[in-house]
């Protein structure tokens, strides 16, 4: 049990904190609304659409986890916003909030003991709960660090 309990803090851990990156609360504040929509010179998307992306990834690898109906985006089209600027002004926190609703569900589910984080998801095909925790964390880390390049190349990073 004490290594489960282990494994479940790490888990969460890995989830939530930066540790050895900058974190998503790190990357989404302060960022101008101006910016929101901009793709620097170079670069396939805005941070408005790495948001998105972050936002709609993790939500599909949460509801697989927990719903058999879930039904996943068609890939690649379903996971990214196809224009580079948010429809509203109201979009951007909007996203950042759903974001971390959902973290924190993902977390709820790590963490709750009733969870047996090696079991195969039954509709799945050989997943398990700590197979789509570590690939959202895993997920998380790259994009949080696009969407930190990205502010550094518009020069709104640190």
């Amino acid at each position: 049990m004490a290594n489960d309990a282990a494994l479940r803090t790490h888990l969460i851990e890995l989830l939530t904190k930066g540790n050895a990156h900058a974190t998503f609360d790190d990357a989404v504040k302060n960022l101008s609304t101006e910016l929101h929509g901009k793709r620097p010179k170079g670069a396939e998307h805005s941070p408005w659409q790495e948001l998105e992306h972050l936002r709609i990834a993790q939500w599909d690898i949460l509801e697989f986890s927990r719903d058999a109906k879930h039904k996943s985006p068609d890939w690649p089209s379903g996971y990214w916003p196809e224009r580079p600027a948010p429809p509203d002004e109201k979009a951007w926190d909007k996203s950042v909030r759903a974001f971390k609703h959902d973290l924190k569900a993902m977390c709820d589910l790590v963490s709750d003991e009733k969870t047996d984080l090696y079991a195969k998801i039954p509709h799945g095909d050989g997943q398990t709960i700590l197979r789509e925790a570590l690939l959202i964390a895993d997920h998380n880390a790259y994009h949080v660090g696009q969407l930190v390049l990205l502010r550094r190349l518009l020069g709104a990073w640190g």
